[in-house]
């Protein structure tokens, strides 16, 4: 058999190709965190999340002295990232910036600083003027309704 035949007959015969699976991040998300509550991480996953969970201040008293920017992203005072409860999706609120670029990281400086105008509110939160005068009205719609439902 000449050198062409054997690779024509090389390349028919059926080999098993063995691909990595890719995951996504939400569903590597959603296994890890099912894990957690069976108990069943392995020890690298467990070490980790213990010396994140370590790491991260509870209270504002425990992150008011920490370093700026604020890297705890996760954290729902920070200004750099959402995540949607329901899902899990993460919006990157300054697709443009790195976390280090920013002026101010974490809502609760700002809201220390008292009050400020709806451009700079809106330059914080990535927002218009307008949107960020539509919350506001919103807002205090919810509150004047939860004081009059008292």
């Amino acid at each position: 058999m000449g050198e062409k035949e054997k690779q024509a007959t090389d390349l028919d015969s059926p080999t098993e190709r063995h691909r990595p699976a890719t995951e996504s991040r939400k569903v590597l998300a959603r296994r890890m965190a099912q894990a957690r509550r069976a108990g069943a991480l392995d020890q690298e996953d467990a070490e980790l999340i213990a010396e994140l969970d370590g790491s991260r201040p509870r209270t504002r008293a425990d992150c008011v002295s920490g370093t700026r920017p604020c890297v705890f992203v996760r954290c729902q005072y920070n200004l750099y990232l959402d995540v949607n409860p329901k899902n899990g999706s993460i919006k990157l609120n300054f697709p443009n910036k790195e976390l280090w670029e920013l002026e101010h990281t974490c809502a609760l400086d700002v809201a220390e600083q008292g009050g400020v105008i709806l451009e700079q509110v809106g330059d914080l939160m990535n927002l218009t003027r307008e949107r960020i005068r539509q919350l506001e009205q919103t807002g205090l719609g919810k509150l004047r309704a939860a004081i009059d439902s008292d």
